[in-house]
């Protein structure tokens, strides 16, 4: 059975930004997990806000002082942890402030072959978005990107109780607020250029993850959602990955272009 990493084909020195609603923190984490199993070292971190983590999810957070883009504590962190997470700073509320982009790019430049993973977007614990016009905040070195859908949305009506910022989502699909979300639906804002891909480097490999799998009375549901973004001939989406990022199993299967 496949596990994360060698499902996202992920190599020394990924820039990997997680994108979209449904699961990204837990992926990162998961993943995060995976690649110090495999004896890398790997840094998490956000270019928005995330809670702090446990010390389940990672073992070390590591600020950044005023003075200080790169710490220099930071090298001696990742010898002691192996996986630390990196912010800016605390803010009130147990959250932690992300990284510019370009403190991301220093990044790559000091540690070329540590994988680095960050949550690019917010949203707010919902399982499906469309982002504002500052969002996502992706670094220009991002080598994969993964669009994060959780499918328990699948069949809920489409509100901001079910999805962040579900008013964009109704404009970009011209649909009414209060439509029941089908599988076109959700294909379509994956693959719109305004959607939860927007943004994305055009260096990047784009690999969609469907999370939640679970949760569907039948994977066919989430099958048949696979096939129908890749039908659109998306340049750039070849594959989606089915799972469930909180499994000891994560990866239920894969679906690729024909």
């Amino acid at each position: 059975m496949l596990d994360l990493v060698e499902a996202f084909g992920i190599a020394a020195g990924e820039i990997i930004s997680l994108v979209g609603a449904g699961g990204k923190t837990t992926l990162m984490y998961n993943l995060a997990k995976e690649l110090t199993r495999q004896h890398s070292y790997v840094i998490t971190t956000t270019t928005t806000k995330i809670r702090r983590p446990n010390s389940t999810e990672s073992p070390h957070v590591l600020l950044l002082s005023p003075e200080e883009r790169i710490p220099s504590s930071l090298s001696k962190a990742l010898e002691n942890y192996r996986h630390i997470t990196l912010a800016a700073n605390s803010l009130p509320g147990g959250k932690l402030k992300g990284l510019k982009p370009e403190t991301i790019n220093e990044l790559r430049q000091l540690l070329p072959d540590v994988p680095i993973i960050i949550e690019a977007d917010g949203a707010a614990q919902k399982s499906l978005k469309a982002p504002a016009d500052w969002e996502p905040v992706i670094p220009e070195t991002t080598s994969l990107m993964i669009p994060v859908v959780g499918l328990d949305v699948l069949g809920k009506e489409l509100m901001e109780g079910h999805v962040f910022r579900a008013e964009l989502v109704a404009n970009l699909l011209k649909i009414p607020l209060g439509e029941i979300i089908t599988q076109e639906h959700i294909a379509s804002l994956l693959t719109h250029p305004f959607g939860i891909i927007k943004g994305s480097p055009a260096g990047a490999r784009i690999i969609p993850f469907f999370n939640k799998v679970e949760l569907l009375s039948d994977l066919n549901q989430a099958k048949s959602l696979a096939e129908k973004v890749l039908a659109s001939h998306h340049p750039r989406i070849k594959q989606i990955i089915l799972g469930n990022a909180r499994s000891s199993h994560p990866v239920a299967t894969i679906i690729n272009t024909l």
